[in-house]
């Protein structure tokens, strides 16, 4: 069991799963098992452990490992604020709708 610091991917658990088997194919079957046993210990998301073990069974049956770890990750904003821009400053006004329907739509009378 892995913890996050000795991983061979920096921020594994926030690398979206589309992205995943890109990432993995520059990993040997050392690292990718390292990976395995930190997702079943921590995340245990069945996407993500079927990726790596498929990864894992191929590195056995001789594919290699091929190009380099990325260590940035531009498929994940970074730096962008979360939640909702909405506060104080910028909501609209509040709006007290009357109690015996709308007098302006003849649907509704008064």
């Amino acid at each position: 069991m892995s913890e996050r610091t000795d991983l061979p991917l920096p921020d594994f658990d926030h690398i979206p799963v589309g992205t995943l088997p890109s990432r993995i194919s520059a990993l040997d079957a050392d690292g990718v098992q390292r990976l395995i046993d930190f997702e079943e210990a921590h995340g245990n998301r069945l996407p993500v452990l079927e990726v790596l073990r498929h990864r894992h069974e191929a590195l056995a049956r001789g594919a290699e490992p091929s190009g380099a770890v990325e260590q940035s990750m531009p498929e994940v904003a970074s730096g962008a604020p979360g939640g909702s821009p909405v506060g104080p400053a910028t909501a609209g006004p509040k709006i007290n709708p009357p109690s015996q329907g709308v007098p302006t739509n003849p649907a509704q009378p008064r």
